[in-house]
């Protein structure tokens, strides 16, 4: 019996970028001419930079794409295990201060409201 494998952010996915490119020429297109201005190499902040940050990024957002993608150009541009195992723990902790950010936003939230009637 052949199974068919229906997981989400399987490597294989990526391919489906064609078709979404096919069927959306225009924006596509668009997207793509932004990434390789993002991807430039002769910008200020250099190409082994421009991929930590995206990784930082990628790890905030928990795309399994782009961390594929990204880790893959960051070795390639001189990225050491070193420098991404302490670029994890960076965007873990900057990840959890918006966490913090927002509790407080909820705090202020909390007090802004009245109690108007006793809890059930």
């Amino acid at each position: 019996m052949h199974q068919h494998s229906h997981g989400y952010a399987e490597p294989s996915d990526l391919q489906r970028a064609r078709r979404v490119g096919r069927l959306a020429p225009e924006e596509f297109a668009a997207w793509q001419s932004f990434q390789e201005v993002v991807d430039r190499g002769n910008g200020s902040v250099p190409r082994k930079y421009r991929e930590l940050v995206a990784i930082a990024v990628a790890l905030t957002t928990q795309c399994s794409y782009c961390l594929d993608v990204h880790t893959a150009q960051a070795r390639r541009h001189g990225v050491t295990a070193e420098e991404l195992a302490e670029v994890i723990f960076v965007a873990g902790a900057v990840r959890a201060g918006g966490a913090l950010a927002h509790g407080l936003q909820a705090m202020k939230l909390y007090d802004g409201h009245s109690v108007t009637s006793s809890p059930s």
